[in-house]
């Protein structure tokens, strides 16, 4: 249900917030009693493809922010026990103690006894995990699924949790693959197509790392981590599997990106309509072909318009077959004399031709001068 109202909002939010943007754009930067640009008009178009693509891509930015303000409200086992990443079992202990002696459900009086024993199974919970060595490691690389997987499915070493994360990890990214495979073969990811299976690529390569390697990836540690602390995020810096979380959510908006921007980043906006091209450099040619087939159109039309025009001027004169004839051929004179021989490209080929004759021509001939 989630991930159809997520679809319908990206079909429909994005062009009716843009209609909006544009509106208060004209309304600010135009004075009153100046002309806007009129719907249909080039200058209209290329706002409008300009102002999508901002829509579009402060929307996108959003859910980046969205995406890390659901994992800090979410927390983890550290931010509950109010612990760093480097906490030693004796700062856990020592830790869970206290909270224990304020949390305990003995100690809970006139409250909600069973909110109060749910917090502090968690806390329990929370402090265990820490502890083992082997579920610490697997708890800060695939998140709190691997409380189930100690107790359901008998994971115990690190090699136990590291097997049961690869199951999971393997079908996402295949069936992600395949619908990708699929979608591209119905025409629906025909734009940066290559550059999609790269982008998964790099996703999975990133993730495979960020799960077998014994610390945090080093771009959180010298780079993400001093700007949080930078701006007072002190004690938030990111687990490995909210740094893959983030990096799933950040590869679905460099797909969203794909589809609603790129396209328009080469559009053509001069027929007063956003036209874009599903291949790079087919766009040119399916545009000139939209062109002459307008052209064709035209054509005929006038044609048509032109042979019922010709049939009424002659209708007074139909029966009369010598003066049809006649009428005729002082029309073909009139076209030859008035239209043809005045028009500037037969003039100049004409001259032509008679430059090239008498150039041609034995001296003394006549016409030659």
């Amino acid at each position: 249900m989630s991930n159809l109202l997520s679809l319908i909002g990206w079909t429909f939010l994005p062009n009716l917030v843009t209609g909006w943007a544009q509106t208060i754009y004209y309304g600010i930067t135009i004075r009153a009693g100046d002309p806007k640009p009129r719907p249909g008009s080039p200058r209209f178009a290329e706002h409008r493809r300009r102002i999508h693509i901002l829509v579009v891509s402060l929307y996108l930015l959003y859910t980046i922010y969205e995406a890390d303000h659901d994992l800090r409200r979410q927390g983890s086992f550290y931010s509950d026990l109010s612990l760093p990443l480097d906490a030693s079992d004796r700062d856990i202990k020592s830790r869970f103690r206290r909270l224990a002696a304020v949390h305990h459900p003995d100690k809970a009086v006139g409250q909600d006894a069973e909110a109060v024993n749910a917090y502090f199974v968690h806390l329990k919970t929370a402090s265990d995990t820490l502890l083992d060595p082997a579920r610490r490691f697997a708890y800060e690389r695939f998140g709190p699924d691997v409380v189930q997987w100690a107790s359901q499915n008998r994971c115990v070493t690190i090699r136990d949790f590291v097997a049961r994360g690869a199951q999971m990890l393997v079908p996402y990214y295949g069936v992600a693959a395949a619908v990708m495979y699929a979608l591209g073969l119905f025409g629906y990811l025909d734009w940066a197509r290559y550059e999609r299976w790269l982008v998964l690529a790099v996703m999975f390569v990133f993730e495979l790392n960020t799960v077998m390697r014994p610390g945090r990836p080093a771009l959180f540690e010298k780079v993400v981590d001093p700007v949080l602390r930078l701006y007072g995020r002190e004690g938030a810096a990111y687990l490995p599997f909210q740094i893959i979380a983030l990096a799933r959510k950040l590869c679905i908006t460099v797909y969203v990106a794909f589809s609603q921007i790129g396209p328009l980043i080469g559009a053509d906006t001069s027929s007063g309509q956003i036209v874009v091209g599903a291949k790079k450099g087919g766009n040119e040619e399916q545009l000139l072909r939209q062109n002459l087939d307008r052209l064709e159109v035209a054509a005929r039309a006038l044609d048509v318009d032109t042979a019922r025009l010709l049939e009424m001027e002659m209708a007074p004169f139909a029966g009369d077959e010598q003066v049809v004839q006649s009428m005729k051929g002082k029309m073909k004179e009139w076209l030859v004399q008035n239209t043809i021989r005045a028009d500037p490209m037969v003039r100049d080929a004409l001259g032509r031709a008679f430059q090239k004759r008498r150039m041609g021509a034995p001296a003394g001939a006549k016409g030659t001068r």
